[in-house]
């Protein structure tokens, strides 16, 4: 399904530039932002953002990729439209991701959705009568995506939206490491590696790290490293266990999945079809945007960042529709 809202900025033409124009032109997005640390069940914990505003709004999570932060350039600029939109935005620091690493050798991965499920149901608890909607970015959307269907209608969810999310893990793995996308693979594995050093100095790893500089592609790190650590016999285990192609069928809540033909982060014939997803989830697929990009406007120092329209407009009237409905 082909949809031609989104307009492409003409000064960034492709798939590479739509995807690195948000580092490389950094936003200062003056947000305030309360830190809450939630502890899980395993002792271990994670870090929570939340805006300020109408306590009797909406809330909406958003989950970021993989090694993203508060300050991913993706981050802060949606909280602040969604505040704008009159909605409360909460960001979700996967385990380790917040600045400070976690107490346990287990940490987040493309497939790992109990953290989620745990935070859902807390606030859910916390306020039974809210309505509850969910963002999630790249890795976060596979997560999403996984969670809604693996529960079906047995979560608290009203509404969700993945952005440029990797369906297929080996694909991905397999797309990263080709042509101009191993810079994407360079630069993320780096990141990896240095989390990984800097935490053993506080943790001990059941596994050797001698050689991790050597570990140049993501089929490596995942074979040596997550594979072993989360308890997978290989990557390919990992992939074919935690990629969210093989739960779309199965989601019940009202989804939007967002993606562009020419992310560099995964090939073309690994995005699903409309015609093969279930009538709760609807596609958007651009010929442009590249991979969380989506960047419009008419010239550089007068960006558009679409995402951050297209996003809460959807959620709320997801949210309206589902209000009329009850």
């Amino acid at each position: 399904m082909l949809n031609n809202k989104f307009k492409p900025a003409w000064w960034l033409p492709g798939g590479h530039l739509q995807t690195i124009w948000s580092n490389l032109k950094k936003r200062k997005i003056d947000i305030p932002l309360t830190r809450e640390r939630l502890f899980l069940p395993d002792g271990d914990f994670i870090d929570l953002e939340w805006t300020s505003g109408n306590e009797a709004a909406p809330l909406v999570l958003v989950l970021h990729g993989l090694e993203g932060s508060i300050d991913s350039s993706y981050a802060k600029g949606m909280l602040f439209a969604l505040k704008n939109a009159g909605l409360r935005a909460l960001f979700i620091h996967f385990r380790g991701c917040s600045g400070e690493h976690n107490k346990s050798i287990r940490s987040y991965h493309a497939g790992e959705t109990q953290d989620l499920s745990y935070v859902l149901e807390t606030l859910h608890q916390r306020e039974p009568s809210t309505p509850i909607a969910v963002i999630g970015f790249s890795l976060g959307g596979n997560v999403l995506l996984k969670y809604l269907g693996e529960t079906e209608l047995n979560n608290p969810v009203s509404c969700a939206v993945a952005i440029s999310v990797p369906f297929l893990l080996n694909r991905f793995a397999d797309k990263i490491q080709r042509g101009l996308s191993k810079i994407y693979q360079r630069h993320l594995l780096a990141k990896l590696r240095k989390k990984m050093v800097a935490k053993a100095k506080h943790i001990t790893f059941p596994i050797d790290l001698q050689n991790l500089d050597k570990i140049k592609s993501f089929w490596s790190f995942d074979n040596l490293i997550t594979a072993k650590l989360l308890g997978f016999r290989d990557a390919k285990e990992y992939y074919d266990s935690s990629s969210s192609h093989h739960y779309l069928s199965k989601i019940k809540k009202t989804t939007l999945i967002l993606h562009a033909s020419n992310d560099p982060f995964l090939p073309s014939d690994a995005i699903p079809q409309q015609n093969k997803l279930p009538s709760s989830v609807q596609l958007e697929l651009h010929k442009s945007g590249g991979h969380m990009g989506f960047i419009a406007g008419p010239c550089p120092w007068r960006a558009k960042y679409w995402l951050e329209e297209r996003v809460p407009s959807y959620i709320k009237t997801s949210l309206l529709t589902e209000s009329v409905r009850k």
